[in-house]
């Protein structure tokens, strides 16, 4: 159960260590290392001596170590879907695709380098210039942090590390406290593979301690970060000058229209609040519905929201299974508290027992509700009554997150506006805004974060352009 610092291509274990417990049973399910300001610092002057090596290596063995990792983790899919059920509680249904989308995310990291170019520049295009052989390169950064939290604790840290790695960088990874061991096996597979780049990767774990050292060195280019807004304004502020990508919170919403087909939008609207006990930066939390059909969609919307079983994360049948922590129950309980003595009405009696959260469908919810202008990061959606899109639009960008939106409807014209005039860093149409697919760029806008991840975009975001001119 013992997780262990890796300093490169060596372990080290350390006498102060902390045990991980189920979030479902208590039970200690891991056990890591606590480790320091110091650890950081050896792990970066570790990544910045194989600098030279990850540079020098070729795109072919980088992506033959890519494969074997993705192979390897094909191999023990069912051991690394149990530990991160055991960490975090995920329902063994829902790891078990994790594991699948980071062996996707892997591969598509090491496809994707592949066929990542420069481009030539015809500098004759002016007067100015004359004709001579231009064209610029990508190249590494350097030293990349990697610091991921606990909702998706193999698959962001995949969408970190395999882009990172493949494109000739190194890596320190702090991986969220809640989940220590899901991150030493992954960082095992690189490590241990014929094909790793010697020393390219440590791994250290901590919290504000670890995680202000690795920030404020001079050694790494390049932070990537995911997790919460005060935490992303710190290291903004702390990070000097470095490349900074943060994916930060999410307040996601939808309007259901009048055209739309509402069996199909409470189906996948239940879906999206729901999945991971609604613990997903892209989590559906606001749903505007068309006054003419919102009744209806209110009762569709309970009767798929009592299908979900709420129980034991180790049942295939089990759809929520706990929060992350007490204090999370706690908080998505006050959440609800609040809006019903502000007015709000629950579809279905709130019920939490420890951190067994059942899913809440608030309806009659306004705008000025706590409960849908913050994150609440807990399985509760709430139902907004609008007249048409023209109302719920500005009601949608209202919000000082942007990062997913969705649109119900067959109206053609309407899914063009809502492409054009919503302001998020993704929008999808006929489907819940919890939609993400690896491949595609992802990232909002606002306090939802800057820069982009899905492998090609964050490989562009951990290397550099060099121009070159030949006279």
């Amino acid at each position: 159960m013992q997780a262990k610092i890796f300093f490169g291509s060596s372990e080290f274990s350390k006498e102060n260590l902390s045990n991980r417990i189920s979030p479902y049973d208590g039970k200690v399910v891991s056990i890591a290392p606590v480790c320091d300001a110091e650890d950081a610092l050896k792990a970066l002057k570790v990544a910045q001596g194989a600098t030279k090596d990850a540079k020098k290596s070729t795109i072919a063995q980088r992506c033959a170590w890519l494969l074997d990792v993705a192979q390897k983790l094909r191999e023990q899919k069912e051991d690394i879907a149990k530990t991160i059920t055991d960490e975090v509680g995920k329902p063994i249904t829902f790891a078990r695709v994790e594991v699948e989308r980071c062996i996707e995310t892997v591969t598509l990291s090491a496809e994707t380098m592949r066929t990542m170019s420069g481009e030539t520049i015809n500098t004759d295009a002016f007067a100015s210039g004359k004709k001579t052989t231009a064209f610029f390169k990508r190249e590494s950064v350097g030293v990349v942090i990697a610091i991921t939290p606990f909702n998706f604790p193999l698959n962001l840290v995949a969408h970190k590390l395999a882009p990172a790695l493949v494109s000739g960088n190194t890596v320190v990874l702090k991986p969220t406290p809640e989940a220590p061991l899901t991150a030493y096996k992954f960082a095992k597979l690189f490590i241990d593979s014929p094909h790793a780049i010697k020393d390219a990767l440590s791994v250290v774990y901590g919290d504000a301690e670890v995680g202000s050292a690795l920030i404020k060195s001079d050694i790494p280019r390049a932070v990537s970060f995911t997790g919460s807004v005060p935490v992303g304004n710190i290291i903004t502020k702390s990070a000097g000058i470095k490349k900074v990508s943060l994916e930060l919170g999410g307040n996601a919403a939808t309007f259901i229209d009048k055209s739309a087909d509402l069996d199909l939008a409470a189906s996948r609207c239940t879906l999206g609040a729901f999945v991971n006990s609604g613990q997903v930066c892209i989590s559906l939390q606001r749903i505007y519905v068309d006054s003419e059909i919102y009744d209806e969609f209110a009762s569709k919307m309970a009767q798929e929201t009592q299908k979900l079983i709420v129980g034991s994360p180790y049942d295939d049948d089990t759809f929520l299974g706990p929060l992350i922590d007490d204090d999370a129950a706690s908080r998505a309980m006050s959440w609800v508290e609040s809006a019903i003595k502000e007015g709000a009405k629950p579809l279905l009696p709130p019920h939490c027992e420890g951190r067994m959260f059942h899913p809440c469908v608030m309806a009659d919810v306004r705008d000025d509700m706590a409960i849908v202008c913050e994150e609440v990061f807990a399985p509760i959606v709430s139902l907004v009554k609008v007249d048409g899109f023209d109302d719920a639009m500005p009601r949608m960008n209202n919000s000082p997150y942007g990062l997913q939106f969705s649109v119900f409807t067959n109206d053609l014209k309407l899914t063009q506006r809502a492409i054009d005039e919503l302001d998020a860093g993704g929008v999808v149409i006929n489907d819940m805004p919890t939609l993400r697919f690896d491949i595609q760029p992802y990232g909002g806008v606002k306090l939802s974060g800057v820069g982009r991840e899905g492998p090609r975009f964050a490989i562009e975001e951990f290397t550099e352009i060099k121009s070159v001119v030949i006279c």
